[in-house]
């Protein structure tokens, strides 16, 4: 009896598009078929071994128990292709871009300063997303639980928590509350800091 066409085909969706991969290779990585297959470079390729956190996608399945459909964060380069059948890949770009509108949380980095070289931005905005489709108003432990794989080496992680932190219902952000200012550039700060600094060569 020879094999059905349908057994060699390798099916699974990314940003709500079908892919349909024939005669999939075992060893390609997920990271490796979204930047250089369909050239979704919004994922990035970091240290290559699931230490970063820079490729992070979100892989949501449907549990036929549960009959609910379940999303969790993970390392686009530790993936194989091959465990990604039936199964929904959202990329950053799958959740807003400056060609259509950007995402909330998106927005609430760029407005909390959590980004300065950006190469860590989309992992770190992945990984808030997919807290935020799981837990839709997190608790600070479930953000700083959620970004524990995350590495960012020049911003600091304070800026992008305080921005996660803006969907908390316990937010006190000041960047957050519409004003957009920091309480650190308020004028009642300026005569302390100009005492501080010796201004003699």
């Amino acid at each position: 009896m020879s094999p059905s066409k349908e057994s060699d085909e390798l099916i699974f969706f990314v940003n709500g598009k079908k892919v349909t991969e024939r005669n999939a290779d075992p060893e390609v990585n997920l990271l490796f078929y979204l930047r250089k297959v369909i050239r979704l470079t919004g994922t990035k390729y970091g240290c290559g071994g699931g230490d970063c956190g820079a490729c992070t996608v979100m892989i949501s399945r449907y549990d036929p128990i549960s009959k609910r459909i379940s999303h969790f964060s993970a390392t686009a380069c530790l993936v194989p292709i091959c465990s990604l059948h039936g199964a929904a890949v959202t990329t950053v770009e799958g959740i807003g871009s400056t060609k259509t509108r950007i995402h909330p949380v998106q927005e609430r980095i760029a407005k909390g300063h959590g980004t300065q070289c950006g190469f860590c931005t989309p992992g770190m905005v992945m990984s808030i997303y997919t807290l935020l489709r799981n837990h839709p108003e997190p608790s600070t432990e479930q953000i700083m639980e959620t970004l524990g794989g995350n590495l960012c080496r020049c911003t600091g992680y304070r800026p992008i928590v305080e921005s996660a932190k803006s969907f908390c219902p316990c937010s006190t952000c000041c960047q957050m509350n519409g004003e957009g200012k920091c309480c650190l550039d308020e004028e009642k700060n300026e005569p302390e800091r100009k005492n501080s600094v010796c201004t003699k060569l």
